[in-house]
């Protein structure tokens, strides 16, 4: 197994036989850009759990809905993108709801017990307007 590597992997061999389909088309998937296992001392490929999920993914797009490997790759490249978007929208949201904890008070018995919710926001500065000297 590669060095500094924990996680359970399978050759090259493993996965063809269990997803019946050819070693070299798990190579080409690799030449692609598609699937990128590990690789031991040996230099053999290593699939990774997170490796055949992947392959599951390539292997439902083209046997099931018929996408060419081309879009295999745009789709995978999109769903990478959309998992970082989510990401940055969680972390997003959870230092709104921080910074909301900070400057919100929290509710008293009375706003606790109300059918709606009642916010009280701490009052806005106004703004002011520089005069601009005119000609």
């Amino acid at each position: 197994m590669a060095k500094g590597r924990s996680k359970a992997a399978f050759m090259i061999s493993a996965v063809a036989e269990q997803y019946r389909i050819h070693p070299q088309t798990l190579r080409l998937y690799e030449r692609e850009g598609l699937l990128k296992p590990s690789r031991s001392e040996g230099n053999t490929r290593l699939y990774t759990q997170e490796d055949v999920a992947r392959l599951e993914v390539i292997l439902k797009l083209t046997r099931d809905f018929g996408v060419n490997l081309a879009g295999v790759e745009i789709i995978l490249n999109m769903r990478e993108k959309m998992a970082a978007m989510q990401r940055q929208v969680e972390e997003f949201v959870k230092t709104l709801n921080e910074e909301l904890a900070v400057h919100i008070p929290a509710p008293g018995k009375e706003e606790r017990n109300s059918l709606i919710p009642v916010i009280t926001l701490p009052p806005i500065a106004p703004v002011r307007k520089e005069k601009r000297g005119g000609g």
